[in-house]
């Protein structure tokens, strides 16, 4: 049977190996992981009573990748929603305070976050005619600016990058870090007439189906924390994950198909097909002596950097914090927090009874110096900010601090160019796929998509190659 190498044991790389395995249970799959465990970093720890996620803290139900994946894991029964409070309130922290997210036209109408022309601006979006020539790679904050005014990019935008990227939007590019906008802007002529459609589309479907209205995003997770999706996998594939094994490069194998990959020592495997599904600075230097400029394309996706600080605290000295999500601190603000997750009031079981679990990001784009303090600095730095966010009157009992000094890919302008000169590049490498979350997506919804995707690829990749090989 044909032999496929997957190298990095993070999402990706595990759903590629359970799809693969899925579709043809006798194909052997190696994964090899450099770290410890499998997950990337996805990962959740028990510390006395309190349950923290080191990475994601849950995935949205945007797309049906990750809860189909569930439900053929067969922890469907396992997960769990977050609470209505956290869907429904959400936070800024502007001018000193916690300011609520309006949750639809009446609260944009009445939101203190815009003045009367930002308000306007916003609403009329509807009737703004897109320019005959728009910019090849436009950024989130021009895209925001041209289509709804600068006070919503300034608040509204800086908040939406901050909270999934850590990033800058006047660097990030719209196309690749949110491309549903710029595809409403086209077909709907409006990203306020877009969503109506999107949302009036998924209705209809639900009909057609039999299904009920289909509500509003939520966030899942698992009572006992995502690692269950990632033992999930890892149990599924079983001796196919290896960790503790760092590749260092790969060639195209003397005088046949397929591939030699070499690990630390004299550890090497022979494969028929090679997926990356590490991050992307692992796989520029494994590409190096390979193809050099599809390395240096590759090592030119930057990262940030993040800091996790989760905080536990008696109920009884948070007396004014409200129920919710939690609150994004934009990074135009430059403070030392990027944005707080209620952890205890998104989730049941995060915290002891009479306590509260609270996790805090920390770093970014802007303040990447934030990650490199001490664990009691940036503890302190973070416990100031609750004191004055949140109203906190009493220490923390609980802290844990993790670093993660690459932790999100960031779509600069041209990150689309980039992709499809990779693209281009390593399809000249008959067997050898590039994924993961540096290319088309960083949300676990994109991972379990692109995982399902590269399987595909892989098992028609192997089916044509055997047939070439019954002509020959």
């Amino acid at each position: 049977m044909p032999h496929v190498v997957i190298v990095g044991g993070g999402l990706t790389g595990l759903s590629v190996a359970f799809r693969l395995k899925q579709a043809d249970p006798e194909l052997a799959v190696t994964v090899l992981e450099h770290k410890s465990r499998p997950g990337g970093n996805i990962g959740t720890e028990d510390h006395d009573g309190f349950r923290v996620e080191t990475g994601p803290n849950g995935f949205l139900d945007r797309t049906p990748a990750v809860p189909s994946l569930c439900s053929d894991l067969g922890l469907a029964d396992q997960l769990i929603t977050g609470s209505e409070a956290a869907r429904k309130n959400r936070y800024l922290f502007l001018g000193g305070k916690l300011r609520k997210l309006p949750g639809g036209p009446l609260g944009l109408l009445t939101t203190p976050l815009l003045s009367l022309r930002g308000k306007w601006q916003l609403l009329t979006e509807p009737f703004r005619r897109a320019p005959d020539h728009l910019p090849p790679d436009e950024s989130v904050a021009g895209f925001v600016t041209r289509r709804a005014g600068r006070e919503a990019a300034n608040v509204f935008a800086d908040a939406l990058v901050t909270g999934i990227h850590g990033g800058d939007p006047a660097q990030l590019s719209v196309a690749a870090a949110f491309p549903r906008l710029p595809v409403m802007e086209r077909e709907a002529g409006s990203i306020i007439r877009g969503f109506m459609r999107a949302a009036k589309k998924r209705r209809q479907e639900a009909e057609a189906r039999g299904e009920p209205r289909p509500g509003p995003q939520r966030m899942w997770s698992f009572r006992a924390g995502l690692r269950v999706l990632i033992d999930g996998l890892t149990n599924q594939l079983g001796p196919a994950v290896r960790t503790g094994v760092r590749v260092q490069s790969l060639w195209p194998a003397v005088g046949v198909a397929g591939w030699g990959v070499r690990g630390d020592g004299r550890d090497a495997w022979s494969a028929d097909a090679v997926v990356l599904a590490c991050p992307a600075y692992e796989q520029a230097e494994i590409l190096a002596d390979l193809d050099a400029p599809l390395a240096d394309d590759v090592a030119g996706i930057p990262y940030n950097r993040i800091a996790v600080v989760a905080l536990g605290y008696r109920k009884t000295d948070c007396p004014t914090a409200p129920d919710g999500f939690g609150y994004i601190a934009p990074q135009n603000t430059r403070r030392d927090v990027l944005g707080v997750q209620w952890c205890s009031s998104i989730y049941p079981g995060r915290a002891p009874d009479g306590f509260v679990l609270w996790r805090a990001l920390c770093g970014g784009v802007h303040r990447a110096e934030v990650v490199d303090w001490d664990d009691d600095t940036l503890g302190r730095a973070v416990h100031a900010e609750m004191k004055v966010a949140m109203g906190v009157t009493g220490e923390p009992v609980f802290r844990r601090v993790v670093r993660w000094p690459a932790a999100i890919p960031q779509y600069v302008i041209g990150h689309l160019d980039r992709v499809a000169r990779i693209d281009a590049a390593a399809a000249k490498h008959h067997g050898l796929f590039l994924t993961g979350n540096a290319y088309r997506g960083v949300a676990m919804g994109d991972c379990a998509e692109q995982g399902e995707a590269v399987a595909g690829r892989v098992l028609s990749f192997l089916a044509t190659t055997a047939d070439e090989g019954e002509r020959e």
